[in-house]
């Protein structure tokens, strides 16, 4: 089972949980996109984390997006 920390509804609050020091695997940037594969935590930038979304939602055991975090 999968478990997605997206939020539904517009305006939905997440539970934040990254911070500043959470970097992005590919590049470095700050994390926003956290996903759980194979026991392990990969970290994303928003535009990596769009850029692999795709690929990963259908193996990840659970996704937590913070990019609305950007739009505040």
């Amino acid at each position: 089972m999968t478990t997605l920390s997206t939020p539904t509804e517009p305006g939905a609050v997440l539970e934040y949980r990254l911070t500043a020091v959470d970097r992005c695997d590919s590049c470095g940037a700050q994390a926003y996109i956290a996903a759980e594969v194979n026991g392990s935590e990969l970290l994303f930038c928003a535009h990596h984390g769009r850029k692999y979304e795709e690929k990963l939602r259908s193996i990840a055991t659970s996704w937590h997006d913070e990019t609305a975090r950007l739009a505040e």
